[in-house]
């Protein structure tokens, strides 16, 4: 049974249907990735946001190391 088979079989949809479904979610996740890696490249270029990263970050390694 193909991916799109089993598909259309969970959802009670026709092949079609699914098809048109799996086309549309894929087409949203690029969508969120795209936003997500822009926001990312414009936080990097904050460099308030990048230095108190990083102090958080070496914050983080502190509490780590003292278990």
């Amino acid at each position: 049974m193909s991916a799109l088979d089993e598909i259309a079989r969970k959802r009670g949809l026709s092949r079609a249907e699914a098809a048109r479904q799996a086309i549309s979610e894929t087409a949203e996740r690029e969508r969120r990735r795209s936003g997500l890696a822009a926001e990312a490249r414009r936080l990097m270029q904050n460099e308030d946001y990048v230095r108190e990263a990083r102090e958080v970050a070496s914050l983080m390694e502190t509490l780590r190391g003292s278990r």
